[in-house]
């Protein structure tokens, strides 16, 4: 029997506090799944995007397909897109089709779900080749992506019209991202800066990183608006506030990261895939610390990183695999 009022609160209080840590662990540990593509043929497995009837997309570049994965059966279909297809990056709009950067038919593909419908977007005629890479929405549901060679452009959804303008300062589009207010941030790999549509006269803004010749090469902004930059070249992972007109920046722990893409999930999480350490890395920016999540594979060069609610989804484009990371 307790003995006093106080004994009993201190007594409820203590096993309520001895309950918390078991539901705080089981909410913070990640845990890895994956599956080898079941195909007849190598995919080339690039880009990732959860689809709306809860499989995933990835692009198919060696076989020139839209994939689409079933985590329940294991089940995978790939979408023929067009001769000579060769697609890059691969998104879900907000017509819950498929979107799609097709370097090899110089054009955006958009495939409709479920019908599986494909259109192609031809680059305007003269336009040379622009090596496609990613695209993202903006608040009006435009279409912008990125063209490595030198090129940004725009897929006017409601027309179907295609326009393309020459990049500042030459080759190098790589990254491109929506922010929750739906302005269009992208990153110059070769020109290791990032930089702002606008998307009225489709010109960009360019935004010099504090580190010189760092290599900016995929980009994702958090529920502040903030632009989320992976750094090839310096193995950091930096962060503009475009509001603040400021930087920061962490480099990655190991000794000789390579830091390919980042995402920031719905908890405002950073996560991001490190060639170098063959491993997949969280960052928490409230306590800037790391968390590594080693691939069971050698060589899993995790390419684009995308997810929805408690997952994260990973293609592995050295090994023909594709993975998750499951965070609730």
């Amino acid at each position: 029997m307790l003995p006093s009022t106080l004994s009993r609160r201190a007594a409820l209080a203590l096993t309520a506090a001895a309950a918390l840590p078991a539901l705080s662990f089981a909410q913070a540990t990640p845990s890895l799944q994956s599956w080898k593509l079941a195909t007849s043929r190598r995919t080339g497995i690039h880009d990732v995007a959860p689809a709306p009837d809860g499989g995933v997309w990835f692009s198919a570049q060696a076989s020139g397909h839209l994939g689409w994965f079933d985590p329940a059966s294991g089940r995978t279909e790939l979408i023929a897109l067009g001769s000579g297809s060769s697609p890059h990056g691969v998104i879900q709009g907000p017509d819950r089709a498929a979107w799609i950067t097709d370097s090899g038919q110089n054009a955006m593909v958009r495939v409709t779900w479920p019908d599986r419908k494909v259109t192609v977007f031809p680059l305007p005629a003269g336009t040379p080749y622009a090596n496609l890479n990613t695209c993202a929405f903006d608040k009006e549901g435009n279409c912008w992506f990125t063209g490595q060679s030198g090129f940004v452009g725009r897929v006017a959804t409601g027309s179907g019209e295609v326009s393309v303008k020459q990049s500042p300062r030459g080759r190098g589009p790589y990254g491109i991202c929506s922010t929750p207010a739906g302005d269009i941030w992208w990153c110059s790999l070769a020109g290791s800066f990032i930089a702002q549509i606008d998307r009225r006269t489709g010109d960009s803004r360019v935004v010099e990183p504090p580190t010189r010749n760092q290599g900016a090469r995929r980009v994702w902004s958090d529920s502040r608006g903030r632009i989320w930059v992976s750094e090839w070249n310096s193995g950091q992972v930096s962060v503009h506030d475009p509001a603040a007109n400021s930087w920061r920046a962490w480099k990655v722990p190991g000794n000789d990261p390579r830091i390919y893409a980042v995402y920031v999930d719905e908890r405002d999480i950073v996560w991001l895939s490190d060639f170098g350490g063959n491993a997949m890395w969280s960052f928490d920016p409230r306590s800037e610390k790391f968390d590594r999540i080693a691939m069971p594979r050698d060589s899993a060069n995790v390419r684009q990183i995308l997810g929805r609610k408690g997952e994260v989804w990973l293609p592995e484009s050295g090994t023909e695999h594709i993975a998750v990371i499951r965070t609730a």
